[in-house]
């Protein structure tokens, strides 16, 4: 057997360039490269294996944290074809990363983390920056990745990496189950050499199959179809992530079932398709949730039903409702007491087109359908020209923003208000053109995310709107985005505060409280004194960014004009009314109220919550 002498590191990198995967006949490498920030728990391992492998990429970013989100942001567009590994060192270097590792599990999104670790050899414990327990020397802060993880491993020994890496691979290339994958690399194993046989790092390549639903399943699902009076479709994230877009657009326009789309599943179809009732849910438009209040089959597709979809199990209330749900993660193809197929999207619709030949909703279903489309495409007209003084209002942004981009331009968003009304009035055109983060809805997410998508397509002009409490949880990346080169364009919506928190705590009684940027006040010795004014625009320029500062919608649409033209990162920040919001449309999202309260305004929220609560089904 011909062997190879390598670090463990080094193998490790060795491996990873050698993987590939493929799907539909076409194949390519499953990692980018690296990214990552060097400290004594990984410079002299990962640092040096990456230093002697130049062609395998490696990017320096300014957060841990950013790091994974610019590999989910990354992977995301690529339809988890294609992702990255992120490094860290041992201590706060790893535990930054393990918000981005729940935000990836979460979303269902393939990436590997390698951090550092706590010497295996203990004789020289307790090293720099070592969690101690008086329970056991088998622990260290990376312990904190197992919850949030698909797969954990630490390797103590080199030759793990000969059972451990295929278990990676095994778990990042699952359609059903992937998400974050930790390694946690103790600092002196990843230095000590080891013989790999040397057939461990041929070429592999990990085909993703497309499984088909069981027989019996997939017929007893369309004879409910055929009996359906009221059919409406739920289309999620899997539908973009299966390639399944043509295939829907052929099952609607040929049933006449209109569609839904979750925060995921948003570009599943063009915004003008006839059957395209836009968002559903806690966001959703009126005419997505008055469709999905009276029907009487739900058929799923690619979708987790997440409290906003379904807001908060209200949404659909016809006491006969049954669901169809195509899913590869079965506990998702189980919910709601569906019938569950558990199967890839585009084979299972594909097939579904086929056995429903000569189906077709009823046309009162189809004229219902137009009616509150053309309704709701008015509204959307109407929030996108408010003119509204003396600054504008955010659905005006929004509207300036969708009128200055091109079908396959790129919005980006995770956190605050935005993704609530970006999710009810941005119009896509084409898939992958919406991304939204809205299984964690991680501030800071936005930035880093941003950056990862422009390389996974550096053909599409990349937007993203931000809040101004977003952008002061993590805007260094933009130096990332300046280093390497990548050009961005961040909107930064300044409202003095957290105003998504704010209109929330509102509605619970609680009048915004803690969620306004303002001077202490020392009076009362709360946050209530002169507003607290941010120089975001000067700050994004000492980050490297060139900055616009409009006030007004008009002087807006000039600089995302100007930014447009530029090849580098851009930075437009305009203020807008906080008070002045996009309604909800008959959908609720259960947040809970005080039961007991001296506020008059959290006794009314209260009561109304309880009301408001009476609506939520359980599917028996």
């Amino acid at each position: 057997m011909t062997t190879m002498r390598l670090t463990m590191a080094q193998a490790l990198i060795l491996f990873l360039k050698n993987q590939y995967v493929e799907r539909d006949g076409v194949q390519n490498p499953f990692f980018a490269g690296v990214l990552g920030i060097f400290g004594h728990g990984n410079v002299a391992g990962i640092g040096q294996a990456l230093q002697e492998n130049p062609d395998f990429r490696y990017i320096m970013v300014r957060n841990e944290q950013a790091a994974v989100h610019i590999a989910s942001g990354y992977t995301k567009m690529k339809n988890r074809m294609q992702t990255f590994a992120c490094t860290s060192s041992i201590g706060p270097g790893a535990t930054n990363m393990v918000t981005g590792a729940a935000l990836a599990t979460i979303n269902r999104l393939p990436v590997l983390l390698l951090p550092g670790d706590i010497f295996i050899r203990r004789n020289v414990a307790p090293v720099l920056q070592q969690l101690e327990s008086p329970n056991t020397q088998d622990i260290s802060v990376n312990d904190c990745f197992k919850p949030v993880s698909r797969y954990w491993d630490r390797i103590s020994r080199s030759e793990q990496l000969l059972t451990s890496l295929p278990e990676v691979m095994r778990v990042l290339t699952s359609p059903a189950d992937t998400g974050a994958v930790t390694l946690s690399l103790p600092q002196d194993v990843q230095a000590e050499a080891y013989d790999f046989p040397a057939e461990f790092f041929a070429k592999r390549v990990w085909r993703i199959h497309r499984p088909l639903a069981d027989r019996s399943r997939l017929q007893e699902a369309i004879e409910l179809v055929k009996t359906a009076k009221k059919p409406m479709i739920v289309a999620g994230g899997g539908v973009l992530f299966s390639g399944a877009t043509s295939a829907l657009d052929k099952f609607a326009r040929q049933t006449g079932i209109p569609v839904g789309e979750t925060q995921a599943g948003k570009g599943a179809l063009p915004y003008n398709h006839p059957c395209n009732l836009g968002a559903i849910g806690a966001t959703g438009t009126l005419a997505a949730n008055r469709i999905a209040r009276d029907a009487d089959l739900v058929i799923g597709i690619g979708t987790r039903y997440s409290d906003f979809t379904t807001a908060s199990k209200t949404a659909f209330q016809n006491p006969q409702v049954k669901f169809v749900n195509i899913n590869l993660f079965e506990m998702d193809a189980f919910k709601h007491n569906g019938i569950p197929l558990t199967a890839d999207a585009r084979v299972t619709l594909e097939e579904m087109i086929k056995a429903l030949k000569g189906f077709r909703v009823p046309e009162a279903v189809t004229t219902e359908t137009a009616t509150l489309k053309d309704a709701w495409e008015k509204e959307t007209d109407r929030l996108f020209n408010l003119d509204h003084l003396p600054v504008p209002a955010q659905s005006e942004v929004i509207g300036a923003i969708w009128n200055s981009v091109k079908p396959k331009d790129v919005i980006l968003s995770a956190a605050g208000s935005q993704p609530g009304d970006l999710h009810k009035l941005w119009r896509t055109h084409t898939p992958n053109s919406y991304h939204m983060e809205y299984g964690y809805s991680c501030m800071a997410y936005e930035i880093p995310a941003a950056i990862g998508v422009k390389m996974a397509d550096p053909e599409r002009e990349v937007i993203v709107w931000v809040g101004d409490g977003t952008y002061l949880m993590n805007p260094t990346e933009i130096v990332t985005a300046v280093q390497e080169g990548i050009k961005i364009t961040v909107v930064v919506v300044d409202n003095h505060g957290f105003g998504s928190i704010g209109g929330l705590s509102g509605s619970i009684g609680s009048g915004g409280f803690g969620t306004r940027f303002m001077h202490r006040d020392q009076k009362t010795d709360q946050l209530v004194g002169q507003r607290l004014v941010v120089d975001f625009a000067a700050n994004a320029a000492s980050l490297g960014a060139e900055v616009f500062t409009p006030h007004s919608i008009a002087t807006f649409k000039d600089a995302l004009a100007k930014a447009r033209k530029l090849d580098h990162t851009c930075v437009i920040v305009i203020q807008t009314d906080r008070e002045e919001r996009v309604p909800g449309y008959e959908s609720w999202w259960d947040v809970a109220v005080a039961e007991t309260s001296t506020m008059p305004a959290v006794k009314k929220a209260r009561k109304e919550y309880e009301e408001k609560k009476k609506k939520e089904k359980y599917f028996l």
